[in-house]
């Protein structure tokens, strides 16, 4: 949910503006179930229908620091190297072995979420996001007021055989101790996450991501079972990732033509290529946008954009 969505029910409240309200209403609804959270998003729309006949007291045991997420069909492409991993990894729990935690560190795009997504799917097991934005709080003593929240939540929930917990960007809240820059209270929350890890047990998986590994203190780093580094690609990894996107892409769009020598010849322009996430924004755009009247026109674009981005290669 975005903050403007708040602002704008606040602001629809206050003028009286009852239609516009259940609009912004029902859109917070659809964006909840599109994340997940059916449950909250089948109460919004049943109370805008009949805000008589139900009660907040339905949500009263509903978690404050996570929320559920659609595991996902769909693998992320991984180089070898990265795939002989998580394949590791999915050996450890198939096998149950007395591993649980595990930390995905690495560049933004590089398929740490989508992963697990992928694995929660695989393992048939829930899927509960936690962002630390809802964690960290300036005033004094409430982050680790919620660290400990966070933790009593998921140490309650029904079923910890079949659940999978993200904590996506941990670096928001983890950072080392000793750097000069951080905050006291930042410590102290810090080393409260740390014992809540111990107390945690294997019933559980938890997963954590980080794009700022260099910076976790080392003491949490060694609270995980494993750290797998997502940032491993080579250019030829992401050479070939890019002509799988576009043959799915140009599956999709049969309108526009295929030209593999082409596309390779133009993917190979580029002095460096962006992670998955960012190469696949890019290959659609090109297609989205070209015209349906020139089979080749994705193309051409490609050839634009990257003959472009050559002269400026990324450091």
């Amino acid at each position: 949910m975005k903050k403007k969505d708040i602002l704008s029910l606040i602001k629809h409240h206050c003028e009286g503006d009852d239609d516009r309200f259940k609009e912004v209403a029902h859109s917070i609804a659809l964006d909840f179930d599109r994340s997940g959270d059916t449950r909250l998003s089948e109460f919004i729309l049943g109370y805008l229908s009949e805000p008589n006949t139900l009660s907040i007291q339905m949500l009263e045991n509903e978690p404050m620091f996570y929320t559920r997420f659609r595991p996902s069909p769909n693998a992320p492409e991984l180089p070898d190297a990265i795939r002989l991993d998580v394949k590791g990894i999915y050996n450890a729990i198939t096998r149950k072995a007395d591993v649980s935690k595990f930390l995905l560190y690495g560049p933004p795009g590089t398929g740490k979420t989508e992963y697990v997504k992928n694995l929660a799917y695989l393992l048939d097991r829930e899927l509960y996001f936690i962002e630390f934005d809802t964690i960290v709080n300036s005033k004094l003593g409430e982050t680790t007021k919620n660290i400990k929240g966070l933790f009593d939540e998921i140490r309650h929930v029904s079923n910890p055989d079949g659940c999978i917990f993200l904590f996506d960007e941990i670096d928001a809240l983890a950072m080392d101790r000793v750097n000069s820059r951080d905050l006291r209270e930042m410590g102290r929350a810090t080393s409260a996450f740390l014992k809540e890890m111990d107390r945690t047990n294997g019933s559980f998986l938890l997963f954590a991501t980080t794009n700022l590994f260099k910076y976790l203190d080392d003491a949490l780093i060694r609270r995980f079972d494993a750290a797998i580094d997502f940032g491993r690609y080579t250019k030829e990894d992401l050479s070939d990732i890019s002509e799988m996107l576009m043959e799915d892409l140009l599956d999709q769009y049969p309108f526009a033509s295929r030209d593999k020598r082409l596309f390779k010849k133009i993917i190979g322009m580029a002095d460096a290529l962006p992670y998955p996430g960012e190469l696949r924004n890019q290959l659609k755009n090109s297609v989205v946008f070209s015209d349906e009247d020139d089979e080749y026109d994705y193309l051409k674009r490609l050839y634009i954009f990257y003959s472009k981005l050559s002269l400026f290669p990324r450091i």
